[in-house]
């Protein structure tokens, strides 16, 4: 289980140690590495991963709302309930209209039952937290199920390029 351990506290790892590694590396929008000016870039940040990699998306977007503002989970659910991602937003001050999420399985992917669980539940809850929309203006999840595909590369290289283009068309 180290792997399950690692995959829940990366975000640890991203925040205090690569984040700042990057930003302070290459011409960024974050004006300094300091936790305030990294704040204060997020809205041009994501974070994005497939199968555990998701389910490392979802702690992420838990545990670091202050640092990011897209996500990206693909075909991995964290919370087969969708209430744990739903507190995490409610406890974080953060409003609808200060994240988004693109998420995308298929069906024929072994995950598809407990990951399309996790979202339909986050978009049942009563805080209004979560909103399903086809654009970034109206709501803030777009899940995407693709027909016949499964758990495999070409499916997370066609998620992973479908979302940055989403992001950042």
């Amino acid at each position: 289980m180290a792997f399950y351990t690692l995959t829940v506290n990366y975000h640890k790892e991203l925040v205090n140690d690569l984040i700042p590694v990057v930003e302070g590396t290459y011409s960024t929008y974050a004006e300094s590495t300091s936790p305030e000016d990294i704040k204060n870039s997020r809205d041009h940040r994501a974070f994005g991963g497939f199968s555990m990699g998701s389910v490392t998306t979802w702690y992420t977007f838990v545990n670091s709302l202050d640092e990011f503002r897209y996500f990206l989970p693909m075909s991995g659910a964290m919370d087969y309930e969708g209430d744990d991602v739903d507190a995490a937003v409610t406890d974080s001050g953060y409003s609808p209209d200060d994240f988004f999420i693109y998420a995308i399985t298929g069906t024929d992917d072994f995950e598809y039952g407990h990951f399309a669980s996790q979202i339909e539940g986050m978009l049942g809850m009563p805080s209004g937290n979560f909103i399903s929309s086809d654009n970034e203006e109206s709501g803030n999840i777009a899940f995407r199920i693709k027909e016949g595909y499964s758990h495999d590369g070409r499916a997370a290289m066609e998620y992973t390029y479908n979302g940055l283009m989403w992001f950042w068309n």
